[in-house]
């Protein structure tokens, strides 16, 4: 019998006139097999080697030091400097450069190292898995695609979703808020369950949501294993926990860095965590003696650590809750548990902490005396603190520097793995101190599993899987790391490891990098990188080099790049959803804008316009963008616009000096940067309206979102409550970025000095 039209090619039966005469063929789904493991894969953030229990901190890990217990503990374990590209070669096993993440997602540069996204020519865990019959789960925090495409428009398709997972909980973004998050589930933004005051923390809803989709397939396809990818925000800032850990920590560290670091370290080379004869590395430049500290810099700095540490143990029990959720449902013994930290405890706290972080990307340097006032805020909802060098390097011992950094302290984390049927019992508790890197994970999941990696994917020929399997040293104590050679580079930052010598260099934005001195350590006798060798052994450095370079160009680290913060500009270029003329157009409904997708009115002259039909008892927000902590409201309120300028809660404060006619009314406000300072204008039906001077012009607002005709999250202004959804109506909101002051200079001047005379 001919074949009909538009029956699939790949039918393997036979088709006749009637069924009597044919015979059907079913298609076999792709299973793993019966016997198949779970996988879970908890990554941890800006997590340094000494802060867990088990890793020599006195912070309460007691579920962590469990696993670690019950399974095994890697000594020797190395990640990239940052988080995006470390993730991105944790779900592929191959270089951050050559699958495109040498930085954090929110940049593109036109160059290949550099996509803003992992390549399609790099399939993930995820995708893999998924294609043998995995289900697949990502709950916590991506930062793995664009971020300017990780609004409701879209592209979808570098979202969990897009590369390999089933279902995705949690926050697309480099970091939110733990008790007021920016959320989103599957494809789409949704609202937190419960607000802090209701109990809410993000850490136990990612837990929860991971269950619900546990229990979803056991109940109904209990033969599927499934693959769990659960990246908290923990520990990234904002350093924040429920109240009762916070309390438990009170007074824990008001010995100092010096005495804890001291301590960790101590127990480190008891635990056998370190080599005997490890040094501990000399305090970082810009770490003072605690000794030597005012008393209000070390009251801060203990708070501040405190709050670190709360947030640690909330999580770790969290991590708790999943293996004892495992464990009830029969399915902990058969699954490959695997904890990791992404980098180096953060430096992005500077010399004496901050209350909140955006203010070390303002260049602000926040004093104890000023930060101390709003102490009892520290690691609750209004709070986004990140504790001081000092705790940080501690959070790195033995080693000397932080993430970012391709020194140890930047690269060197914890790395547990537990799994009952598959580690023999006689190997519960041991240590492994031979070197393995994050792009080894994947592949040794894929040699337990017996996966081989396509070449070819979903039509994409594929990039060789680079990374080396290390399953054999789960039952195999003293066998060799296969993985003998691995560089690192960061921001212009570079090593390189092979044969336990390594070469580095920390870069300098903008120097010269064929003029920075590097340095030599040969890492069987010095882990902690404290004797420079690199005079007493020059043709080892030179071959290092040469090594690196070599390196560099097989994985496709090149261009060297040390731009950062400059690279937001490349929002503008061609083929960008941001506008040529910059010029936003937003009309209701919308869901919240992730900030880099949003107007770009971070730092810059802007005038925004809200076309509204209203009655004198409407009332509520017509755009907002940032938390309480800091950030923009612009509304109505008792019949006046007024704008809120929360300057990392200095709030400067605008109303109208006339009220709002009935009917349709245009409302604008003029914002204009006069270098750290800036001024506001406002307009009702092109009439001034009032106008002020901000004292400090951000030029970072916020790691939140921007929200049209309600304010979403944590309220930014004072004068109202949760969501404030505007209650007339909202036609049209416009925002329009200022290249250029469209009055002379002198002039605003003077105008702002009238309105503050």
């Amino acid at each position: 019998m001919s074949k009909l039209v538009g029956q699939e090619s790949s039918f393997k039966g036979t088709i006749n006139k009637t069924h009597e005469d044919s015979e059907p063929w079913f298609e076999i789904p792709e299973h793993p097999g019966e016997d198949a493991p779970n996988i879970v894969l908890v990554l941890l953030d800006d997590t340094g080697f000494a802060q867990l229990g088990c890793y020599g901190s006195s912070i309460d890990t007691k579920n962590i030091d469990s696993l670690a217990g019950g399974g095994l503990q890697f000594t020797n374990f190395h990640v990239t400097p940052l988080c995006s590209p470390t993730r991105a070669s944790l779900l592929t096993g191959r270089s951050q450069h050559a699958v495109g993440m040498r930085s954090v997602s929110n940049f593109k540069t036109g160059f290949p190292n550099m996509l803003g996204h992992i390549t399609n020519k790099a399939a993930t865990i995820a995708e893999i898995l998924n294609s043998k019959g995995y289900a697949t789960f990502c709950l916590g925090k991506w930062h793995l695609a664009p971020m300017e495409d990780c609004s409701a428009a879209g592209p979808f398709n570098q979202w969990p979703l897009g590369r390999g997972f089933d279902r995705f909980y949690g926050f697309l973004e480099g970091e939110t808020d733990q008790f007021n998050p920016s959320l989103t589930k599957d494809n789409h933004h949704v609202n937190p369950p419960a607000k802090p005051e209701d109990g809410y923390h993000l850490s136990e809803d990612l837990v929860d949501n991971f269950f619900s989709m546990v229990s979803d397939l056991k109940g109904v396809r209990p033969d599927r294993p499934f693959f769990a990818y659960i990246p908290f925000g923990a520990t990234h800032a904002p350093h924040q926990a429920p109240q009762e850990y916070l309390d438990k920590y009170r007074g824990k560290f008001d010995q100092g860095w010096d005495i804890t670091r001291e301590q960790w370290y101590q127990n480190q080379l008891e635990l056998g965590i370190i080599p005997e004869g490890t040094q501990l590395a000399p305090r970082n430049p810009g770490v003072e003696a605690w000794e030597d500290l005012p008393d209000v810099q070390k009251e801060l700095a203990a708070r501040l650590q405190e709050a670190f540490a709360a947030f640690l143990d909330h999580t770790d029990d969290q991590i708790g809750r999943i293996v004892d959720g495992l464990r009830e449902l029969g399915q902990l013994d058969n699954t490959v548990f695997i904890l990791l930290s992404d980098n180096g405890a953060s430096q992005e706290g500077g010399p004496f902490g901050v209350m909140h972080e955006m203010k070390f990307f303002n260049a602000i340097l926040e004093t104890p005396e000023e930060a101390i006032q709003r102490i009892d805020d520290i690691g609750g909802p209004h709070s986004h603190t990140n504790y001081p060098w000092g705790w940080a390097q501690a959070g790195n011992s033995p080693f000397k520097w932080y993430k970012q950094n391709t020194h140890e302290g930047g690269v060197h984390v914890p790395l547990v793995i537990h799994w009952p049927e598959g580690i023999d019992k006689s190997q519960n508790g041991q240590l492994r101190n031979q070197f393995i890197n994050v792009a080894d994970i994947a592949p040794t999941i894929f040699d337990l599993l017996g996966i081989t990696p396509p070449s070819l994917f979903k039509g994409i020929e594929q990039l060789p899987v680079t990374g080396h399997s290390f399953a054999h040293l789960l039952n195999e104590p003293e066998a060799k790391s296969k993985n003998q050679v691995q560089y690192f580079e960061n921001a212009g930052s570079r090593a390189i490891i092979a044969d336990n010598w390594k070469a580095v260099t920390r870069h300098v934005q903008g120097a010269d990098y064929a003029e920075e001195p590097w340095e030599l350590y040969d890492l069987s006798l010095d882990w902690s990188e404290c004797d420079n060798l690199a005079d007493k052994n020059q043709s080892k450095l030179t071959e290092l080099q040469h090594l690196w370079w070599e390196e560099a160009d097989k994985h496709g680290v090149l261009p060297l790049d040390d731009r950062m913060f400059e690279l937001f500009g490349q929002r503008f270029r061609d083929q960008s959803p941001h506008p040529s003329d910059r010029r936003y157009v937003y009309k209701p409904p919308m869901s919240p804008i992730p900030g880099q997708a949003a107007a770009s009115i971070s730092g810059r002259s802007f005038d925004i316009t809200a076309r509204v039909s209203c009655a004198s008892d409407d009332n509520g927000v017509l755009f907002a963008y940032g938390t309480e902590n800091s950030g923009i409201s612009f509304f109505v309120l008792n019949n006046r616009l007024v704008i809120d300028y929360n300057a990392f809660d200095d709030h400067s404060i605008i109303e109208s000096d006339r009220t709002l006619p009935n009917g349709e009314v245009e409302l604008k406000a003029e914002f204009r940067r006069l270098g750290k300072n800036g001024t506001i204008e406002l307009f009702i039906n092109d009439k001034p309206s009032g106008m002020i001077e901000i004292p400090f012009y951000m030029r970072m607002i916020t790691s939140g979102s921007a929200s049209i005709g309600f304010d979403h999250g944590s309220p930014v202004s004072q004068l109202y409550d949760d969501l404030f959804s505007f209650t007339g109506k909202l036609h049209e909101l416009e925002i329009q970025l200022v290249a250029r002051e469209p009055r002379d200079l002198a002039e605003v001047q003077q105008r702002a000095e009238n309105a503050r005379q």
